[in-house]
């Protein structure tokens, strides 16, 4: 009989539940829980794979010391001494924390706790910093608070939802498919997409708007003069509950529609038909995300989507609203217990000197940080110039998701001294660590986490935690008592931690800030383990509000919402050697740096390794071919290799590549170390979506692919990029021939012995090695080296690491690289949930499946979390019969 434990997914913003389930073996099994409202049991493909991701390889099981294993009180004893000694010597500005959206509420509230109020520092800040900075701020410019007015449900209830900077269906899959499933529900309601590529997301749009990066203040600039134009502005509410409307309306209006189609890079037929939709339509969504928030105007961009909902009234009631869609599990949550460094916890400001003195009161705190702290970027760069002196890295990979992260990477390599947390000890990060502190991980730890709908939920443990890791919290609080602060941090559980949350929530607060969970403050642990999700405020006397704002009730001195007069940035200049528009993000199946979904294959079948979008055409003047590997180089100097995926969803002039790559899985191809570290003034956000690059075709004398049963250890290539698959490993490379010999160069990486039997052939003219090693009649590893990228069936490759080779017709196969005729081969895999590839799905459609329905009855592709619809329709739409004329 399996036990089964509700808990929530630690992937992105939608927060959803998910029911785990451990049998009498210990194998946990996991699915959506169909009574959490985020989700309604839907999963998408990373949240189906959890399961696949609890194993402890690579996992840091110990504190170490210089890479040297060591016991707790003598590493916690070592970070409590040196950060004490370096407060005492320089000042509490000479240390950081460097927190995560991957923390727990309870973990987040005592590092703040910790570092604002006992250290008297606000050098704490996230990696949250790097995706929803300038959402915070653009809230608190026109709310007076770091506000969510909408719900989920709103995406529902709407008639038109806009997406902006959003690829919904791969970064936030299931509410894409609730989107979804309302407009075939409701086939009247439109969507409308804004973003430079047409991705996935845009299979839904009724309307796709390429717009250039960057344009989207010119674009809703544009829009909010329409609206005063056509008579659509709500006067009254205008009136009663705003100020500022006339300079917001004076910076967007006298733009001709010539200028704004110029500015923006999107017709004047397709403005003028969002701006009528837009007009015409009240019940209104606009929902953005990273393209927004990722820019260095990101905070003036949010101001330009507020100011249009503003104007129109259409905020705060059922169906419309603005909904910034957060990118991690619990980046709200940071925000609420002030994880950035310029804020304070329960939604105070740290500017504001009543609010600081509350705070200390509530704490009993020896001191309270007086100014707003580092920022991400100023405080690695403070890291680099030697003001930051010893810093706490908790659950995330700097070296990796900042921008210029290798100079991030000198920094850390100089600091004095670096101590990190983490589950994995081998990140690029936990590297550089003087000292490693392992951290509990997913389905391990306690405590809770707010979605972007403002919905807390908990996180439940169901595993026992592995060797001597440790919940962040505890090493935090153990820090703090090393430092002399025992009464502030004698936790005996995150319960407490979450009722003292709850309670400073609600300390002195007659309504004028936003976030309250005070029915909380007096939580006991049955009361917190039983916890439902619920989305806040949560006040002492039971009440609770879903949206904001519908009647005015801004949190600003006087109460009404700041309309902020905003103008579109000048264009950039050309810049001849590096002409192209860098933009990174996420892909379909994988998260972050990979510590957690590179464990599992499945998800690396879909893409196993980083690519760049180009366009043909920008490919074909560049005489990039379909698969080439090609090098990147940004404005600051540096390079890296990827493939080249040539696609028309790129606009011209533009790429794309993914950003989950590091020195584990492909070194060559870590795409912030291009990516400069140019911010937003105002949030501090980077500008992760907008850098300047070359692309050009990259030359190597030798490709290879190779399918092995255990991992390679020894790879001397300019290029390679690994990934998990099932039985064993994948592995794409180029660079030179070996001039040992291939067989001798696969023989000491993958550890094989004499009684490793090897066949294969080799045309040295062509350059064309393929080698097979089996053990009996088991496949260990299946190389095949060309002088051009390697022509093999990869998906059939690699399953044949679970297929038995007992003759030489078997083996045959496997050195051609792909099936004999009429033997099947699924192709690359489309379909992560089920493991259908692309000719699977060809087949059944020249067989007469002619819809994503009929595919998903056949083949069940599609069927799960659904994230894989957009790509087989794509499929269906290349196969469709011409009709006969």
């Amino acid at each position: 009989m399996a036990c089964e434990t509700k808990t929530t997914c630690p992937y992105c913003g939608v927060g959803c539940g998910v029911i785990a389930a451990v049998d009498d073996k210990g194998k946990v099994s996991v699915r959506g829980d169909p009574d959490h409202p985020a989700n309604y049991g839907r999963l998408c493909s990373k949240g189906s794979a959890l399961a696949e991701t609890l194993d402890l390889e690579g996992r840091a099981l110990y504190p170490e010391i210089q890479g040297q294993r060591a016991g707790w009180d003598e590493a916690l004893d070592l970070v409590a001494s040196t950060f004490q000694r370096t407060i005492a010597d320089h000042g509490p500005d000479s240390v950081a924390f460097y927190v995560s959206g991957q923390l727990l509420t309870e973990d987040y509230y005592v590092a703040n706790k910790l570092m604002k109020g006992f250290i008297g520092s606000a050098n704490i800040d996230t990696n949250s910093r790097l995706c929803m900075a300038s959402s915070v701020a653009g809230h608190r410019r026109a709310f007076g608070a770091d506000t969510v007015p909408a719900c989920y449900e709103d995406l529902e209830l709407s008639d038109l939802v806009v997406l902006v900077g959003s690829n919904m269906a791969w970064c936030h899959p299931v509410l894409y498919q609730r989107l979804a499933a309302a407009r075939a529900a409701r086939p009247a309601m439109k969507v409308v997409v804004i973003d430079p590529r047409r991705t996935a997301t845009s299979d839904i749009a009724d309307l796709h708007l390429a717009v250039h990066a960057d344009g989207d203040i010119a674009l809703f600039n544009g829009l909010l003069a329409h609206l005063a134009e056509t008579g659509v502005i709500d006067e009254n509410y205008v009136g009663r509950h705003t100020s500022g409307f006339g300079e917001a309306l004076l910076a967007a209006s006298h733009v001709r529609m010539a200028d704004l189609s110029e500015a923006t890079g999107v017709s004047g037929m397709l403005l003028r038909q969002f701006f009528r939709l837009f007009a015409q339509t009240e019940k209104v969504v606009t929902c953005y995300s990273q393209g927004v928030n990722q820019s260095s105007v990101g905070t003036d961009k949010v101001n330009a989507i507020l100011n249009c909902h503003l104007a129109t009234g259409r905020i705060g009631r059922r169906g419309m609203g603005p909904l910034s869609l957060t990118g991690q599990p619990n980046a709200m949550g940071g925000r609420e217990v002030g994880g950035l460094a310029n804020m304070l916890a329960a939604h105070m400001a740290i500017e504001n000197p009543e609010h600081r003195e509350r705070v200390q009161r509530f704490w009993k705190s020896p001191v309270i940080a007086g100014h707003a702290g580092l920022k991400a970027v100023d405080m690695f760069e403070a890291v680099a110039d030697g003001r930051i002196k010893a810093i706490w890295i908790m659950s995330t990979n700097p070296v990796v998701s900042m921008p210029d992260a290798n100079a991030v990477k000198a920094a850390l390599e100089a600091c004095p001294f670096v101590v990190v947390s983490d589950i994995q000890k081998d990140t690029d990060t936990a590297r550089l660590a003087h000292v490693l502190l392992p951290a509990s991980g997913w389905g391990e730890k306690s405590g809770t986490v707010t979605n972007s709908e403002r919905r807390i939920s908990r996180q439940r443990p169901f595993l026992s935690v592995p060797g001597e890791a440790r919940a962040d919290w505890w090493q935090l609080a153990e820090v703090g008592k090393r430092l002399g602060f025992d009464p502030g941090f004698d936790y005996r559980g995150p319960a407490d931690i979450y009722a003292e949350h709850a309670a400073l929530s609600a300390f002195e607060n007659d309504g004028e800030r936003d976030f309250d969970i005070g029915a909380h403050a007096e939580i006991n642990v049955e009361e917190y383990d039983a916890l439902l999700p619920f989305q806040w405020p949560l006040r002492q006397d039971g009440s609770s509000t879903a949206r904001f704002f519908a009647d005015g009730g801004f949190f600003t001195a006087d109460r009404k919402a700041r309309f902020v007069p905003v103008t579109a940035p000048a264009p950039e200049e050309a810049d001849e050697c590096h002409p192209f528009t860098l933009n990174t993000g996420r892909i379909r199946d994988h998260w972050h740096t990979m510590t957690r979904t590179g464990k599992s294959a499945r998800l690396s079948a879909h893409i196993a390794e980083p690519y760049c979008e180009i366009h043909p055409a920008d490919a074909d003047e560049a005489g990039i071919g379909e698969a080439d590997l090609v090098n990147v180089e940004g404005a600051n100097g540096r390079s890296i290799i990827v493939r080249a995926l040539l696609t028309g969803r790129q606009r011209r002039g533009s790429i794309f590549v993914p950003m989950h790559w590091t020195g584990e899985t492909a070194p060559s191809a870590r795409v912030d170390t291009l990516v400069s570290s140019r911010v937003d003034p105002i949030s501090g956000q980077p500008a992760l979506k907008m850098s300047r690059a070359s692309v050009n075709r990259h030359a190597a004398k030798a490709h290879g692919f190779l399918v092995s049963a255990s991992r390679p250890v020894d790879l001397p290539f300019a290029y390679w990029a690994i990934a998990k698959a099932e039985g064993g490993y994948r592995l794409e490379f180029a660079g030179d021939p070996h001039a040992e010999g291939w067989e001798t160069w696969l023989r000491r990486s993958l550890q094989l012995e004499d009684h490793h039997e090897f066949s294969g052939y080799i045309d040295q003219r062509a350059g064309d090695n393929r080698l097979l090693a089996f053990e009996g009649d088991k496949l260990q590893a299946a190389l095949f080296v060309s002088s051009a990228p390697v022509s093999v069936s990869r998906q059939w490759a690699v399953d044949q690491l679970k297929e038995s080779h007992p003759d030489r017709s078997a083996r045959s196969m496997v050195i051609a690289g792909r099936p004999a005729a009429g033997r099947p081969d699924k192709g690359a895999i489309l379909c992560s949930c089920f493991s259908v590839g692309i000719n699977q799905i060809n087949t059944a459609a020249r067989g007469g499946c002619r819809s994503v329905e009929a595919i998903g009855a056949a083949l069940s592709a599609g069927t799960n979390c659904g994230s894989c619809r957009p790509e087989i329709r794509r499929i269906l739409d290349a196969t469709q019969p011409i009709a006969a004329e």
